[in-house]
């Protein structure tokens, strides 16, 4: 059995490890995926997590000269990681089967497992590549992923479709009742392509992105994507089928405009919906003239609201339902001041995107299904 040892700050190697954790699934089929895989090679150590799906690394400065690899139960040496105030740890690999780790007050010894029983990350062969900031794809995840299904039958709607191209990067979420369109025009990919990420990988990444001002590497190709950037390499398995035509639901044609402040409608909104039906959470919008009705009838308990809000009104006096539930988690996710509702017919699904609040070469579009008045 080789010797390994190496010293790690432990405060460092828990905030790398909380990270990769995220990967791990609580119930694994596989043991082996219950591990952190340590890889070192002098004063790098790689550690990595999986699900099978996703795999993630990190890669660490530590203080080293042997090499070698041992897979480490993860829930373990996170639960004795926390507990640790800053100091140096060493840790040393035993030939009885487990690893010592010395920290300044004491000796913690944990079974290990050989490390080739990890299973090997993909590596993406000839893959295409594309390059976003950070914060691009973070906000792109953002404004998507709320609005992924979650129906295992159509598992093309449960994750988030990346449509590149030179004229620039699309990304599009939708469960059939909402849909959210994301565009960036100010970053552009070399060719074309078009895949569909699962959710898991794409919370991971957002969590860690939001924070960074890294460059994020993007490779693909048909069946997996790699996300590289700082320290960390994230690869996963896309999901296979083709997404539905999304342009074709858009309405073209939206002769009804209405603007309003996102604060005040999304207030009126979420009062309304109290005194909706629990079951369609069933809301109704009167427009005419300057005027916007909202209200909401729960028969059976003869609960009802009626709010009256002044905007600014382009079309056709009408009258549309909307599920509140949906109506509150769009504007929730967006960020502008004034928000736009562009309809054409009350069976017809309706635009909301944001007036203001926006960067350089970045639209938002989601649409919202209507659900049918009963007069």
């Amino acid at each position: 059995m080789m010797m390994m040892n190496f010293i790690v700050s432990s405060s460092y190697l828990l905030k790398q490890l909380q990270v990769l954790g995220s990967v791990i699934n609580s119930n694994n089929t596989l043991p082996i995926l219950d591990n952190f895989l340590f890889e070192l090679d002098n004063n790098q150590l790689k550690v990595s997590a999986s699900d099978l799906e996703t795999t993630m690394s990190a890669t660490l400065e530590i203080e080293s000269n042997s090499t070698g690899s041992v897979a480490i139960p993860a829930k373990l040496l996170l639960d004795i990681l926390k507990t640790f105030p800053e100091q140096p740890l060493t840790f040393t690999v035993e030939e009885n089967n487990t690893v010592e780790i010395s920290s300044n007050s004491g000796k913690y010894a944990i079974a290990y497992a050989a490390g080739e029983e990890f299973p090997k990350a993909v590596t993406l062969e000839e893959p295409s590549s594309t390059v976003i900031p950070a914060e691009v794809l973070a906000t792109a995840i953002g404004k998507t992923i709320f609005a992924t299904g979650n129906d295992d039958l159509r598992p093309v709607m449960s994750g988030v479709f990346f449509q590149f191209s030179t004229e620039g990067l699309i990304f599009v979420a939708t469960d059939a009742h909402k849909l959210v369109k994301y565009a960036r025009t100010d970053v552009k990919a070399s060719q074309s392509a078009e895949f569909i990420m699962p959710k898991k990988p794409l919370n991971i990444l957002k969590g860690i992105l939001a924070v960074s001002d890294a460059e994020v590497k993007v490779e693909y190709n048909d069946s997996n994507a790699t996300f590289s950037f700082e320290n960390y390499i994230l690869t996963c398995r896309l999901i296979d089928g083709k997404y539905p035509n999304y342009e074709a639901v858009i309405p073209k044609e939206n002769p009804n405009k209405l603007i309003i402040g996102r604060n005040q409608f999304l207030n009126s909104v979420r009062r309304v919906a109290i005194f909706a039906n629990k079951t369609t959470h069933q809301i109704r919008l009167k427009i005419a003239g300057t005027e916007l009705n909202i209200s909401a009838e729960d028969i059976d308990y003869s609960n009802k609201a009626d709010e009256r809000l002044t905007c600014d009104y382009h079309g056709d006096d009408m009258q549309i339902g909307f599920n509140s539930r949906f109506l509150q988690e769009m504007l929730n996710n967006l960020s502008s001041d004034e928000i736009q509702l562009e309809m054409s017919l009350p069976n017809r699904a309706g635009i909301l995107t944001p007036i203001d609040g926006l960067d350089e070469g970045e639209t938002v579009t989601m649409l919202v299904m209507p659900v049918m008045l009963n007069s």
